[in-house]
């Protein structure tokens, strides 16, 4: 992107520069309000002017883009926020992963019930604390 930059302004920069060195006849400008006058080469007038629009295009651009400044200073903190809680929450995976393992060895470590062990609990009634007989 530089070298298009440099290629396209270098050339513009020489034919300003060219035009203003040709024009070295002499300019009075006068400060309307204040009843001031300065007689100046038209070459420094030029290349005084041409400075001045492009000091104020800059400062226009950099004021113009300032919402844009803000949008990515809020994004960035937004971005630091989201990254601590994704750490956090990284961590707690990794906690509940280490928790599913052990539970998981626990649970091959058990016995498992026979057919006719399943079958019977499933059947047999059992007691709820509603059907008991009160003691009075």
């Amino acid at each position: 992107m530089g070298f298009i930059k440099m290629l396209i302004g270098l050339p513009i920069l020489i034919i300003i520069l060219i035009f203003a060195f040709v024009n070295n006849d002499l300019a009075t400008f006068n400060l309307w309000p204040f009843y001031f006058e300065i007689t100046v080469s038209q070459s420094v007038a030029i290349v005084f002017f041409i400075l001045l629009g492009f000091l104020l295009g800059l400062l226009w651009m950099w004021l113009s883009y300032a919402p844009v400044r803000k949008a990515l200073r809020l994004q960035k903190k937004q971005n630091k926020k989201l990254n601590k809680e994704q750490r956090k929450l990284a961590e707690q995976v990794s906690g509940l992963q280490t928790n599913l393992e052990t539970i998981k060895a626990v649970h091959a470590a058990a016995p498992k019930p026979s057919l006719k062990e399943r079958l019977k609990a499933a059947f047999s009634r059992k007691k709820k604390d509603s059907e008991t007989p009160d003691a009075n």
